[in-house]
């Protein structure tokens, strides 16, 4: 396959297909987080705004996944959205993104990169259990995948768990936070 790396805000005619990329990605989980291209053309245009940073990979010519990093700390910024057309998914898009968004965050001399992963499908054993003060530390350190969630392709890209918000998005729908050190090869 013929891919190659864009910075999407470059490119307007691509942001109705990256909408509806996001939008159709989310959908097909059962996620319902971009229900409208309305929704989805506003993540695009806030994504694609100074001072965030949004990439796409074109393979063929067709818009197979992007993602955007924004300002959260000085030297700490927050990747969102990353997403991947489904039927691109497993092709190594996903970790193309990432490498490419990694070296975008190096050469703004970032430290790290923060994400969250939020679990509002119940796929992860954080949905299992009533998270309280007194054992999240131990519940995050008990951390499994079961249903494909997307926390264990961040590990394998570098990220680590650094923490949770309990019930971020509901009751037993955490937000698992992630956080990679750029300043390490």
């Amino acid at each position: 396959m013929d891919c190659t790396e864009i910075d999407l805000s470059q490119e307007p005619a691509l942001h109705e297909e990256a909408a509806s990329v996001l939008m159709d990605a989310f959908l097909a989980k059962g996620n319902t987080a971009w229900p409208t291209l309305e929704r989805a053309r506003e993540t695009v245009a806030e994504c694609i705004a100074a001072p965030n940073h949004c990439l796409a990979i074109l393979c063929n010519g067709t818009l197979t996944g992007w993602g955007g990093l924004r300002p959260m700390y000085d030297k700490t910024w927050e990747l969102h959205p990353l997403v991947v057309a489904p039927a691109h998914q497993g092709q190594g898009v996903g970790r193309a993104l990432m490498r490419a968004l990694e070296q975008r965050a190096r050469t703004l001399e970032l430290n790290g990169i923060v994400l969250g992963s939020d679990d509002e499908l119940f796929e992860t054993s954080l949905s299992q259990v009533h998270i309280t003060g007194s054992n999240a530390l131990v519940e995050m350190q008990r951390l499994t995948n079961l249903k494909r969630h997307p926390f264990e392709f961040y590990q394998k890209c570098g990220y680590s768990v650094v923490g949770m918000i309990p019930n971020a998005n509901g009751k037993n729908k955490p937000d698992i936070w992630m956080w990679k050190d750029l300043t390490v090869k």
